[in-house]
């Protein structure tokens, strides 16, 4: 791939992205985005034959934009189940504020919009992995509570990091972030790791 395209598609992404934060209640169509981007409907259609791959390919450059690997370094390395548990909790609570924009984007849409949902849908799918991984570790450790089935420890640490519950806590409730954070890691480590239940 040439580098004009490369620097094409990454304009493409950019005028999305900026599309998203500037009108979250609504659908950026993909002659919006041409506009943006200065370019043809043609050569967004080139570059993403789909809506939902533009979509899709716009969270995820966000995330690489963003650093998301190297945010989730610690957690990935760490030595325990325990220590997992607790970096992607910090890692991904702290990421949580810088996607606001185009999370507020997605979620208002994806009710409406296929494309938005999908593109919603997987980044949400990398969260609950992350949340299985340190689910993973908690029970290669013997660490994870008894009550609860892998699966379903998964599922109660993603719905409990959910993007509605910070911005709700963070937002809505005027939490500090900080206090967010450790409130989230008390809370994991009171339902999933043996032997903190109060």
């Amino acid at each position: 791939m040439s580098s004009k395209n490369i620097d094409t598609r990454e304009r493409i992404l950019r005028a999305t992205w900026t599309l998203l934060e500037a009108n979250p209640a609504e659908s950026v169509r993909m002659g919006d985005i041409a506009k943006k981007a200065g370019i043809s409907r043609q050569a967004v259609y080139l570059h993403f034959p789909t809506r939902a791959e533009l979509l899709v390919a716009t969270a995820r450059y966000l995330d690489e934009v963003k650093k998301v690997d190297d945010r989730l370094a610690a957690s990935r390395s760490a030595a325990t189940g325990v220590e997992r548990l607790d970096a992607f909790i910090e890692a991904w609570g702290n990421y949580i504020p810088e996607i606001a924009g185009i999370a507020k984007a997605f979620l208002a849409m994806q009710g409406t919009d296929e494309a938005a949902a999908i593109a919603w849908n997987d980044r949400m799918q990398a969260v609950r992995e992350g949340c299985a991984a340190a689910v993973e570790a908690l029970r290669r450790d013997g660490a994870l509570a008894s009550d609860y089935a892998p699966k379903q420890a998964t599922d109660l640490l993603w719905t409990l990091l959910s993007v509605h519950n910070s911005q709700q806590l963070t937002g809505d409730c005027g939490w500090p972030q900080k206090r967010y954070i450790e409130t989230m890691k008390r809370l994991a480590h009171q339902a999933l790791v043996r032997g903190e239940a109060d």
